[in-house]
């Protein structure tokens, strides 16, 4: 533990004489930032003026019953475990602090939903406009000025057609479009576009018409998932608590007066602690792969 303490206290004193006496605070939260910005696929900052638009942000009171819901029950299975106020409040605080974790989990999983069906509107139309205009770049823009796609994916489209005038070519734009969406649909209907392209129009009319049934058929399949995710999201939360509660089966069979003499040992108290680690992580990694993107493959 000093050892942590000395180190975080040497990275604050050196990120504070590198940078000439500027905030420390704002310095991390701006590199922390910028990493994210960087690797992940969305900023947090997008998604969470998304989801707000869309009407799916907690209200304040909402935060409020999260805050008061995660402490009780933190709170109340901690003090069934060790009798104990301080880890009581020690508990309790932990699974408050894991809120905006959960939230921004949420917030993924609400873009992800929404981006997929962005895509899925874009491959069905560009398909449906092909077969008018028998060009991908006036398909392109035949969507864009539809007016049925909305930010990212319609910048996105905008900025494929630009490329498109620019280069004489549509590669460049489908492989920076394919590497900004990298679901299955969007791949292969763009490759079977870039075939038409070099190889000509004719007799496309079936492979776009297989193309659209493809789609189709993924779509239903994601969506079928979504329903069986939810289902199954309740029955693992309902055991993820139950787990929790065999310490009540304990004290049963033990009695409630011999069970406390029992945690005055160290090391029972140290295996109750991991008992309630290790639950805990299998609550958390299930509600990340719960709200993991859905439609890519």
């Amino acid at each position: 533990m000093e050892l942590i303490i000395l180190i975080v206290i040497a990275i604050y004193v050196i990120s504070y004489r590198q940078n000439n006496g500027k905030n420390v605070y704002r310095f991390f939260i701006t590199q922390v930032s910028d990493i994210y910005n960087k690797y992940a696929p969305y900023s947090y900052k997008e998604v969470r003026e998304k989801v707000k638009s869309l009407g799916q942000d907690f209200t304040t009171r909402e935060y409020i019953t999260q805050i008061i819901m995660f402490g009780a029950v933190a709170g109340g299975i901690s003090y069934l475990y060790f009798y104990n106020i301080i880890f009581t409040l020690i508990y309790a605080g932990i699974a408050i602090a894991f809120i905006p974790y959960l939230t921004y989990l949420r917030y993924q999983k609400i873009y992800s939903e929404y981006i997929f069906e962005q895509i899925q509107i874009y491959t069905t139309n560009v398909i449906m406009e092909f077969t008018t205009t028998q060009s991908f770049v006036k398909s392109l823009e035949g969507v864009r000025d539809s007016g049925i796609l909305e930010d990212p994916v319609l910048q996105d489209v905008k900025t494929m057609i630009d490329m498109s005038y620019q280069n004489g070519t549509i590669d460049e734009s489908v492989e920076f479009f394919n590497e900004k969406y990298p679901f299955y649909m969007v791949k292969n209907m763009n490759q079977l576009f870039l075939q038409i392209t070099k190889e000509g129009a004719k007799d496309s009319g079936e492979a776009l018409e297989n193309m659209a049934q493809d789609i189709d058929a993924l779509v239903e399949g994601v969506y079928r998932d979504q329903v069986d995710r939810k289902n199954f999201h309740k029955k693992f939360i309902t055991f993820g608590l139950a787990l929790f509660l065999l310490v009540m089966a304990m004290q049963f069979l033990l009695g409630t007066d011999s069970y406390i003499e029992l945690i005055e040992i160290w090391y029972v108290q140290l295996i109750l602690h991991l008992i309630i680690i290790i639950n805990s992580y299998f609550l958390v990694t299930g509600e990340k792969y719960y709200n993991e993107d859905l439609g890519v493959e």
